[in-house]
């Protein structure tokens, strides 16, 4: 480890606090549906959609309602990008003349950007044509951040509101989010990639003589656009196969910065747009404070262990840091933060390989992402996500103080604790189900590329990857297959949806109650014993969960390593 590592970690999360009430006020007016200087531009756009889809949007709706709304219009956008990847070879835009995409393959990348997931099977630059990454995919990169951020509003609601029947509209909510938040800051976004060197041309390939002579393809295409919200959006599906190590993608060390800032922008902002939304905004400091703890710890152990190298290589008289699987134009300190906050949210981008970090260094981003990426989160499902550790937190509290738990004004009842359980659980069940069924079969051992812990911690990490909706994955995984494309697939969309329609069933329950103000018998939710409290429950629920799948993978490989063994 280094001065200069340690403090490109403190400026990253300096600017990021820095910036988190500018963005958590701009999002705040969004939750309340107030004008922003932005509406002169998108006004005129935002009422043409309300007039052409015949949505009202002062016409609210109940919990059950959003949530169907929400599910129909999810679950159209799939059918529709299954269907442009199974016809692309017959589109335009297409010059390289790519096949359509395969059945199985197909269901697995629309349920992949639908669900916000983003996990790719494919190379893009070899199976996706430019309108495929515009229509099919790009969009989704859009929708489902919106979603992310609609979904968190509602829950808002319930807490903010006082014996109410709605939770907010979904299309306005939608609309709003995409108009005056994701498309203005992409388009600007976009231009400082283009800046910095990313690619942003409708042209796909280009033909070059190499100074030995020899003539290479070039891949190119709209890398630009589909890069700002892919990370601004916690997206992460790359339009390379190399992702966020290409340097087509990200170019320098200024454009990784940049980057990274841009996963958890609307995150840490939106913790300040909930401590506002319930009139108190030490509430939303609150929260921060346990995603920055969980990130920092995190960080911590991923770089040094990555500083501290392969033993079994240094006994061979090679020194140095774990370098294997990273750019030399980011080096371990760059590599390790990025791996950490790419897992701490649901953005999967990535900038180096997770397959070849040390196992310690690897068992940081699958913990993150088995906690159900409540560390920070993707845009609004981290709020909502860790929003129900609190729900569990405060029923903790009020168990030991004797009295009925309350948060924020509302009190926490038996059907708001069983609602929170039944969508913290739907994580554990999918992730070590579909981990137990690959490891059993002919056609799920055929995918991890090493035996061995090290190949258990394969299979484990993607079906983390796949239910937490985060997308990185152990790349020697071979995923590309019916078996896993499938399940994997299924994964997915359950790891989505069966966590928001309880949460949103705890948004209108909620909303129905009356305000309780705080009393001297009130547990406090805004110092550092809840703080403490918080974090200490995701924890402990993350690590009894998991604790015997990390022992089987990472924590194995790490003994193994130890003992001069490599797998």
């Amino acid at each position: 480890m280094t001065i200069q590592g340690w403090l490109l970690i403190l400026v990253f999360f300096g600017i990021l606090i820095a910036l988190t009430k500018p963005m958590g006020a701009w999002l705040h007016a969004l939750y309340e549906g107030r004008r922003t200087p932005l509406h002169a531009v998108f006004g005129p756009v935002e009422r043409g959609f309300y007039r052409l889809a015949g949505v009202d949007p002062a016409a609210e709706q109940g919990w059950a309602r959003y949530a169907v709304h929400m599910l129909v219009f999810n679950a159209a956008l799939a059918l529709f990008t299954y269907l442009i990847l199974r016809v692309q070879f017959y589109l335009p835009l297409n010059a390289p003349g790519f096949a359509g995409v395969g059945p199985d393959g197909a269901f697995n990348t629309a349920v992949s950007f639908t669900t916000n997931t983003n996990w790719q099977w494919y190379s893009g630059e070899s199976t996706m044509s430019n309108l495929s990454q515009m229509l099919a995919l790009t969009i989704h990169n859009f929708t489902s951040a919106a979603t992310g951020i609609a979904l968190a509003f509602a829950l808002f609601r319930g807490f903010a509101r006082r014996k109410a029947a709605t939770v907010g509209n979904f299309w306005a909510d939608m609309t709003r989010v995409t108009l005056y938040l994701l498309l203005p800051i992409s388009i600007v976004y976009a231009l400082v990639l283009i800046a910095g060197g990313v690619p942003q041309t409708l042209t796909q390939q280009v033909t070059a003589t190499t100074v030995e002579g020899a003539r290479q393809v070039i891949a190119l295409g709209p890398v630009a656009s589909q890069e700002a919200i892919k990370m601004l959006g916690t997206n992460g599906g790359g339009f390379f196969n190399g992702n966020s190590a290409h340097p087509f993608e990200n170019p320098s060390d200024w454009t990784d910065m940049v980057q990274m800032l841009s996963i958890f922008l609307i995150g840490f902002g939106l913790t300040w747009t909930f401590g506002k939304a319930v009139g108190d905004t030490r509430q939303g400091w609150a929260i921060l404070s346990a995603m920055v703890l969980l990130v920092v710890a995190g960080v911590a152990v991923a770089y040094s262990q990555e500083a501290a190298g392969n033993p079994v290589l240094h006994s061979l008289g090679v020194g140095g840091g774990n370098m294997e699987g990273k750019e030399t134009r980011f080096g371990i300190a760059a590599s390790a933060l990025f791996a950490t906050v790419t897992t701490a949210t649901s953005c999967g981008a990535v900038n180096s390989m997770h397959d070849s970090f040390t196992a310690l260094g690897g068992l940081v981003p699958l913990f993150n992402i088995q906690l159900g990426e409540v560390v920070v989160g993707g845009v609004g499902s981290g709020i909502y996500g860790f929003l129900l550790f609190a729900i569990l937190a405060v029923f903790v509290a009020g168990l030991m103080v004797g009295r009925t738990p309350e948060y924020v004004g509302k009190k926490i009842e038996s059907r708001e604790v069983k609602l929170a359980v039944l969508a913290i659980a739907v994580l554990p069940l999918c992730i070590l189900g579909g981990t137990a069924i690959a490891s059993v079969t002919t056609a799920g051992l055929a995918g991890p590329l090493n035996k061995g812990p090290h190949g258990f911690g394969e299979i484990l990490y993607g079906f983390t990857s796949a239910v937490g909706n985060n997308g990185s994955a152990f790349a020697g995984l071979t995923a590309g297959t019916p078996f896993y494309n499938g399940l994997l697939g299924v994964a997915m969309w359950l790891g989505r949806f069966f966590v928001i329609v309880p949460m949103l069933a705890i948004a209108g329950s909620l909303a129905a109650k009356r305000y309780t103000p705080p009393s001297a018998g009130s547990f406090p939710t805004t110092g550092a014993l809840w703080v403490g409290l918080l974090v200490g429950i995701i924890l402990i629920l993350g690590g009894l969960t998991f604790l015997p799948s990390l022992a089987l993978g990472p924590i194995a490989d790490h003994l193994a390593m130890l003992g001069g063994h490599l797998s």
